[in-house]
């Protein structure tokens, strides 16, 4: 009798589950639904664009770090964004003995805290049309609107454009960009 009332308690579990899932406003990476209760590593695994970015953040060893409390803000960049940098880039840094170079380029694209695209606005006008963000690995974006999408600048010149915004995590937020951004190193 114990063992019909542990297997009917685990399957209402997973109802209940499956239904607070349903009910969570989600919004589709890579084409799959990212869900505001699950970590940012919980969902960026599922995202069939950013298979690079998840490959670099294992050879990285920062999935414990963005599976933690945080808050983070993580400006994703898309396996095409990996592609466009130059040929080798991506192999050479996956490469155990370039992990600290590969680890300062993930933590640039991040922001210690939560910042949704409202707040990012908010800070850009009060800059008066640029606002400095200050990323994990101790460099700066700059953030500027061209028209209605949100711009990062690097420390190297480029750009990458926010190409889907405010996708909520429980432990912070990721706004997907079409470009790596890279760090002055």
């Amino acid at each position: 009798m114990n063992k019909i009332k542990s297997i009917f308690l685990m399957a209402v579990l997973a109802i209940c589950s499956t239904v607070v899932m349903a009910q969570e406003k989600t919004v589709t990476v890579g084409g799959a639904a990212m869900y505001p209760g699950k970590n940012i590593v919980e969902n960026a695994v599922n995202s069939k664009d950013h298979t690079t970015l998840v490959a670099a953040v294992k050879a990285a060893d920062l999935v414990a770090t963005l599976q933690s409390d945080g808050p983070f803000t993580v400006f994703a960049p898309t396996n095409e964004a990996f592609a466009a940098l130059p040929a080798g880039t991506v192999d050479n840094l996956l490469k155990p003995a370039n992990k600290k170079a590969l680890t300062t380029v993930l933590t640039y694209h991040v922001v210690a805290g939560k910042l949704n695209a409202k707040d990012i606005a908010k800070l850009i006008k009060e800059g008066g049309g640029a606002a400095s963000i200050k990323t994990v690995s101790g460099g700066t974006l700059v953030a500027s609107m061209m028209g209605n999408k949100l711009v990062l600048k690097d420390e190297m010149g480029g750009t990458s454009t926010v190409t889907i915004k405010d996708v909520n995590q429980s432990n912070g937020v990721i706004h997907v960009v079409d470009h790596v951004l890279l760090p002055k190193m």
